[in-house]
């Protein structure tokens, strides 16, 4: 979507990670502008406008004007960005150029309203599966995000790509109709978590029984300690 963002860029014409350093230290950043075929261009910018542009809801969706020097502002969007792995500042952003007349292609989020009755009423859990559309449209009507309403929703139900509702006149959706968006996923029934059984409590489970008490004899049966007696009486 173009919002009303506009950043002044300076000219560079020198490259490597000396010069980058040297911006970076002034509080810029280098970039890149290209597209509409013209020769890639380097330029310094205002890293915090990128970011500013970035968080806002449009995002990396966003149309915005760059003034290059003294020359005519151009409609760029931020194509791709570096980011410090360790601190997360901004390090480098590549900017194209955009035709306002043209239709392109565009990567827009979904954005889910409302609780769905599954999850609500009956515990379900709401798997969200495509997080982005594809959608073709001119520059100024891409949306800020594709919302979907799932109230009605119950357990095992769905939404597919053609079951989006949107401004056809706007833009049209690439996907195909029949991919599952999202769906509400039945409740995860609870573990029985099985006692377990290490080798050394089973190795000493007979040696347990061998000591307990010995069982008493039934009746018509003679007691073990008994029968030394008899042979003692046979032998006199």
């Amino acid at each position: 979507m173009a919002t009303q963002f506009e950043l002044a860029a300076e000219k560079r014409s020198l490259r490597g990670k000396n010069e980058a350093g040297r911006l970076r230290r002034r509080g810029m950043m280098p970039a890149v502008i290209y597209g509409q075929g013209k020769e890639a261009q380097g330029v310094s910018i205002d890293p915090k406008k990128i970011s500013e542009i970035l968080h806002s809801e449009s995002g990396h969706n966003t149309i915005f004007k760059v003034i290059v020097s003294d020359s005519e502002p151009l409609n760029v969007m931020i194509k791709s960005y570096q980011l410090d792995p360790i601190r997360g500042k901004l390090l480098h952003a590549d900017l194209l150029t955009i035709s306002m007349d043209k239709k392109m292609k565009f990567m827009v989020p979904i954005e889910v309203t409302g609780e769905s009755i599954g999850v609500k009423a009956s515990g379900g859990i709401m798997d969200i599966i495509r997080r982005e559309i594809a959608v073709e449209c001119l520059p100024a009507n891409v949306p800020d995000h594709i919302m979907i309403a799932v109230q009605h929703l119950d357990i095992n139900d769905q939404i597919r790509v053609g079951d989006i509702e949107y401004d056809k006149a706007k833009f049209q959706i690439l996907e195909e109709a029949n991919q599952t968006v999202l769906t509400v996923l039945p409740p995860r029934a609870e573990e029985v978590v099985a006692p377990v059984v290490t080798e050394e409590v089973a190795a000493a489970e007979p040696e347990v029984i061998k000591k307990g008490k010995a069982e008493e004899p039934g009746e018509g049966e003679e007691k073990e300690t008994e029968k030394p007696k008899e042979r003692e009486r046979e032998k006199k």
